[in-house]
């Protein structure tokens, strides 16, 4: 898929320009901090890392989609449940077994695909497994997937991405401290601010899925009103 079917495809579509890749380490554990924009991030990412596997840990919906889970589970990805509790325990334990297998794991600091093209707050569970696995975290910037495929839109367009990788960031300072939630909040808010110098993106610190939630609030009442407009005419 990636280098004869799907791969190609998206070059000539997307045409990614890459800046930072001898950032990426050749061997060895490390984790990929990516901005999440589009569904596009989930394929373009492991796309221009030619000489590793990345394990993207994705959420889990994809995995219950036969039309998206076939390539998720080809491709190897982490299902990440984000009710919270056992269910994402289990996803950062997965994602820590790669990290002790020496691989290259992703993982989307805020959780969800930014709403509106902002950069959004970040979760701790990237932290608790950098802290736990006591690796590095490369923070990366993906630019232009959110034109050509916002969340609330079905279908992509073409369009130029540029894809920025970071200086890798080290937090041996806080490898005997992996579970407090202030250390975690603290190594978290600054894996976001090198997204933030890398991407150009305004940050807003809220969660993504929180404005989502907002959002969809706003929009539902419009999407009833003909419908009641119909029924009062009709009653009339």
């Amino acid at each position: 898929m990636k280098y004869v079917v799907l791969g190609p495809i998206l070059r000539i579509l997307y045409r990614p320009e890459v800046q930072g890749l001898e950032n990426v380490p050749d061997d060895g554990a490390a984790i990929l901090a990516p901005n999440h924009q589009s569904f596009l991030d989930d394929f373009l990412l492991p796309l221009v890392i030619r000489k590793r596997k990345v394990v993207m840990m994705a959420k889990a919906d994809y995995f219950d989609n036969w039309y998206t889970a076939w390539f998720f589970k080809a491709a190897g990805c982490i299902p990440v449940r984000r009710e919270g509790g056992s269910a994402s325990a289990r996803a950062l334990a997965g994602g820590i077994d790669a990290l002790a297998a020496g691989k290259l794991v992703g993982i989307f600091p805020e959780g969800t695909r930014s709403p509106d093209g902002r950069l959004y707050r970040g979760k701790t569970g990237l932290a608790r497994m950098a802290l736990e696995a006591h690796v590095p975290v490369i923070p990366v910037a993906l630019v232009g997937t959110y034109q050509a495929w916002p969340y609330d839109r079905k279908f992509p367009k073409p369009g130029r991405v540029e894809i920025r990788f970071g200086k890798p960031l080290t937090f041996e300072r806080h490898y005997e401290t992996p579970t407090d939630r202030f250390v975690l909040r603290s190594v978290t808010d600054e894996i976001m601010y090198e997204i933030m110098m890398l991407s150009g993106q305004e940050y807003v610190d809220d969660y993504g899925a929180r404005i989502k939630r907002q959002i969809e609030r706003v929009e539902a009442p419009a999407v009833d009103q003909p419908e009641q407009a119909t029924a009062d005419k009709s009653a009339g």
